[in-house]
């Protein structure tokens, strides 16, 4: 769910402007029942959708705005392997094997992404090929570092390359180190989105739009309840960003404090000469620095280039938002400098206070699944296999996440953003060591 601030700025997203939604669903009237409430129709809503209904069980999925209007089609696209935090929680936490356990998933997620695409014919401009990128010398040390770490311990293959070397996958004067990997890349998000509905629709699934969920009463059944009905179910699966949407403090408060919303922004350019597109990344890979303030990005099918970062710890949308962008583009693409930019639009993404995904229960038959902090577009394929697992009974692979301890954010309900706030300008400056 947008936050009030940014209602108008979502309007100029290019993902809604390139696709053709349809007509809305009808919100919830009346009393029905269910095996499986889902709260959230974004991807892993969807996915659990899909997956339960698969199994036989009766679904309903409500959702406050419309299928995926919140970050499941506002995020930059990019579909990664692991997680944002890395290796080190599972390992530090839950040990080596186990670790490998949750990495081998991570891979997991990426190939039922394809799978799912492939199986409901889902048009979503899929491309493989992914680049990391570090602008300093202190940061080329530490992506070396990460990927011989990957390769050696989890197998990731890829090619690592500095100085001049790097031209050779980004033309771009930024960057002293690259590596390339092809397992993960990029897809257009809403398009990914849009198709998982309507599998779920396709399976027998029931969705209902503008049916925001005012509150779960909990017990052997549940029952939540929106403004014009209510649906009773034997289980139940929390599959929004519970801290943004503006009911999620009544329906899980107990969650509230370990996640935090984060504004992420991406500009879309007019469509670029096809030539110009395969001078600047001839993979067509997408791309993100390792820096804490990342910057990330890609050319769309149509050779527009999306780019993202300038993220907003404050839940304020940044002053002169499509200058700094145009700016920080040009940095990097001075061939870019000029362009037009046509779309301007971001958005708020969860994230958990280590990075980490935060999957569980609350009591025995409320499932949630959060904290997916930017690594969301593949992972949450794999959070609604999971759960879907969880729900019929076979829950060892779920409880590899929801073994992960997660700490709430400092500072209370009141100081907890300002304390982010404060953190981000420190990390910011490290930035640009």
């Amino acid at each position: 769910m947008l936050l009030a601030s940014d209602t108008q700025l979502n309007q100029k997203s290019y993902y809604e402007a390139s696709v053709t939604r349809p007509a809305v669903m009808a919100p919830l009237k009346g009393a029905i029942q269910a095996d499986v409430v889902v709260v959230g129709a974004g991807f892993s809503g969807l996915s659990a959708a899909i997956e339960l209904a698969q199994r036989g069980l009766s679904v309903v999925v409500l959702e406050a705005d419309r299928v995926c209007g919140g970050a499941s089609g506002r995020n930059g696209g990019q579909a990664i392997v692991g997680f944002a935090s890395g290796q080190e929680p599972f390992e530090q936490q839950l040990g080596p094997a186990v670790a490998r356990k949750a990495w081998d998933m991570s891979l997991e997620a990426i190939n039922l992404m394809d799978e799912r695409i492939a199986k409901h014919g889902i048009a979503c401009d899929r491309v493989k090929g992914y680049l990391y990128v570090a602008d300093s010398a202190r940061k080329a040390r530490a992506l070396e570092a990460d990927m011989q770490s990957l390769e050696s311990v989890y197998g990731l293959k890829t090619e690592f390359a500095v100085g001049t070397d790097v031209q050779r996958h980004i033309q771009s004067n930024t960057y002293c180190a690259s590596a390339y990997e092809t397992v993960s890349g990029h897809i257009h998000p809403l398009k990914f989105g849009m198709g998982l509905a309507r599998a779920a629709l396709s399976l027998g699934v029931k969705i209902y739009e503008h049916s925001a969920v005012v509150g779960i009463a909990r017990g052997a059944s549940l029952v939540a309840s929106t403004a014009q009905g209510q649906v009773t179910a034997r289980f139940g699966v929390l599959a929004g960003n519970c801290t943004l949407a503006e009911y999620g403090p009544k329906v899980a408060p107990e969650l509230t404090p370990r996640i935090m919303p984060v504004g992420t922004y991406i500009v879309g350019t007019a469509p670029l000469d096809p030539a110009l597109c395969r001078q600047l990344i001839p993979s067509r890979s997408a791309v993100c620095d390792n820096n804490f303030i990342l910057d990330y990005f890609r050319f769309s099918a149509d050779h527009r280039m999306l780019f993202g970062g300038r993220v907003s710890y404050s839940t304020k949308t940044p002053a002169n938002l499509e200058v700094l962008m145009r700016k920080r583009m040009g940095q990097i693409f001075p061939a870019l400098t000029d362009i037009a930019i046509e779309f301007v639009w971001g958005g708020f993404v969860d994230i958990s206070m280590n990075r980490a995904p935060d999957f569980g229960r609350l009591g025995n038959n409320l499932y949630y699944l959060q904290g997916f902090s930017g690594h969301g577009v593949a992972l949450t394929s794999l959070a609604g296999k999971l759960v879907a697992e969880a729900v019929a009974g076979q829950a060892e692979r779920f409880d590899v996440f929801a073994g992960l301890k997660h700490h709430e954010f400092p500072g209370g309900p009141w100081l907890r953003m300002p304390s982010l706030v404060l953190g981000t300008l420190y990390h910011r400056l490290r930035d640009l060591l």
